[in-house]
C-alpha cells in the first residue's frame, strides 16, 4: 500500500516537535508499505527551513513543498503560509503515482482541502484527521477573529468531516464535536509514546551539564511557547518559589511568546528560570531524564478540555510525576493512571503548591513516575497504536 500525508507541519524523529506521524508512518515501511510526506521546508517551532527537496528518514520519503515564511507573525502572515502550502502541496502530490490512500491532517485545515483534491482526482480513499478543533480553538484564544475567515474555516471544517471516507481523532473529546459537524466513521487513534526512545538508557549528564543544572531539583515544560500554553503562570510560580533555591524551572521550546516571557524573567529577576531552545525528538528522552517534575500547561478555556496533549505522553513515558495544569480528558487519564497531580489551570499558586509537594516527597516523585509508564504502556504505547491505525487503513482501502 502507498500512502500519501499532507502535513505542512510534520516533524521527522530528528527535529523539534511533535514526531506522531513520522512514528506512525516508520511502523507503516517496517510492515512492508511505502510512505511519501509532503511537508514545508520551515519548522513550525524554530522557523529553521530545510534546503532539501527530498530526502528519506527512516525510510520515509519526505518532499518538501514551498511555503511562505510566517513564523511568529501575526495571523494574516501565517494565513498567507497556510494558503501557500495549501496550493504547492497540491501541485507536488499531482506528481505521485500508484497511491492507495491519501491521509490528510488538521490543523491547519487548509492542507485538508489539498488531500481532499487529491484523493478524488486520483480516485484513492480520503482519511481525515482531526489533532486539533480548529478553528474552534483559534477562536477561542483570540487568535482567529475575522468573521468572514471564522465562516470559511468553519465551512471547510464540515465539508472535510463530510466527505472523508474515513475520519480519526487523536483524543476522545473531539468525537462529539466531529460527529455533530458530520464526520464520516469517527475513530479515536489517540497520542501516545514510543516506549523504546524512553528505555532508561537515556543519560541526562550532558544535558545538566550543558545548562549548569547541577544540584538543582528541575521542574521540566517541554514544548512550544505560544499563547495557548499559558507559560506566564510559570513565571508567576517561580516568583512563589523564590525561597527554595534548589528549585529551577527549565523551559525548552520555541514560540511566539518566548521572547516576551524572558523579558518578564529578566525584569523580576528571576534566577530560577531558564530558557532552552527546542531539541530534536531523538533528545528528548534525555532532556525528560534530566528532570524531577514536569508539567502540562494550557490556557483555562473550555476548549482545551477536549485534548490529549503528546508532551503528557512523552513524561509518563519517561517515567516523571506530571503537574498537570490542563482540566478535562486528559486530566481522567492522570488520574486514572494515578501519575501525577492536577492544578487549577490559572492559577500560580496551586502549580506552586504541587512543585513543592513533589520537593518534598521523593517517595510520590518515584511512585507517580512509575505509575505513569506502566499505565503508558498498557494504554497508549505508540506501536500498539500503529497497529490499530494499520488495521484501520487496511479495512478502509479494501473497500475500494
Amino acid at each position: 500500500m502507498h500512502i500519501l500525508l499532507i502535513h505542512q507541519a510534520f516533524a521527522a524523529i530528528n527535529e523539534p516537535g511533535g514526531t506522531r506521524h513520522h512514528e506512525i508512518a516508520r511502523f507503516l515501511v517496517d510492515h512492508g508499505h511505502q510512505v511519501t510526506v509532503i511537508a514545508s521546508p520551515v519548522s513550525y517551532l524554530s522557523g529553521t527551513s530545510s534546503h532539501k527537496k527530498e530526502e528519506y528518514i527512516e525510510g520515509v520519503r519526505i518532499l518538501r513543498a514551498y511555503t511562505y515564511v510566517a513564523l511568529h507573525r501575526s495571523f494574516v502572515h501565517r494565513f498567507f503560509a497556510f494558503v501557500s502550502f495549501m496550493v504547492s502541496s497540491f501541485f507536488l502530490g499531482l506528481r505521485i503515482k500508484q497511491v492507495d490512500l491519501v491521509w490528510g491532517t488538521s490543523p491547519p485545515i487548509f492542507q485538508g482541502a489539498t488531500a481532499l483534491l487529491l484523493a478524488r482526482i486520483k480516485g484513492t480513499k480520503f482519511l481525515f484527521e482531526v489533532r486539533d478543533l480548529w478553528p474552534e480553538f483559534a477562536v477561542a484564544i483570540g487568535v482567529l477573529k475575522n468573521p468572514i475567515l471564522i465562516k470559511l474555516s468553519e465551512w471547510l471544517e464540515g465539508v472535510l468531516y463530510r466527505n472523508s471516507d474515513q475520519t480519526i481523532v487523536n483524543s476522545p473529546g473531539y468525537i462529539e464535536h466531529v460527529q455533530e459537524q458530520g464526520g464520516n466513521n469517527v475513530t479515536l487513534v489517540p497520542n501516545g509514546a514510543d516506549l523504546s526512545m524512553f528505555s532508561g538508557h537515556n543519560d541526562p549528564a550532558s544535558f545538566i551539564h550543558q545548562n549548569q543544572l547541577e544540584g538543582k531539583f528541575i521542574v521540566l515544560y517541554a514544548g512550544a511557547h505560544g499563547i495557548s500554553n499559558d507559560l506566564g503562570i510559570l513565571i508567576r510560580a517561580a516568583e512563589l518559589l523564590r525561597d527554595v533555591s534548589m528549585i529551577q524551572i527549565v523551559l525548552v521550546g520555541d514560540g511566539k511568546e518566548k521572547e516576551n516571557l524572558m523579558v518578564q524573567a529578566r525584569e523580576k529577576k528571576l534566577t530560577n528560570l531558564s530558557f532552552i531552545g527546542s531539541t530534536p525528538k531523538d533528545q528528548m528522552a534525555a532532556v525528560i531524564a534530566s528532570s524531577d517534575v514536569c508539567v502540562g500547561i494550557l490556557k483555562p478555556i473550555d476548549s482545551y478540555k477536549k485534548t490529549y496533549p503528546n508532551k503528557i505522553f512523552d513524561y509518563m513515558a519517561g517515567a516523571k510525576p506530571i503537574a498537570l495544569v490542563i482540566d478535562g480528558v486528559i486530566r481522567e487519564v492522570v488520574e486514572r493512571a494515578d501519575c501525577g497531580i492536577f492544578c487549577q489551570p490559572g492559577d500560580p499558586m496551586a502549580l506552586a503548591n504541587c512543585i513543592r509537594r513533589y520537593f518534598d516527597d521523593p517517595d510520590l516523585r518515584r511512585l507517580h513516575g512509575e505509575n505513569g509508564r506502566r499505565y503508558l504502556k498498557d494504554h497508549f504505547d505508540r506501536e500498539m497504536i500503529a497497529q490499530k491505525f494499520l488495521d484501520l487503513i487496511n479495512s478502509l482501502v479494501a473497500t475500494a
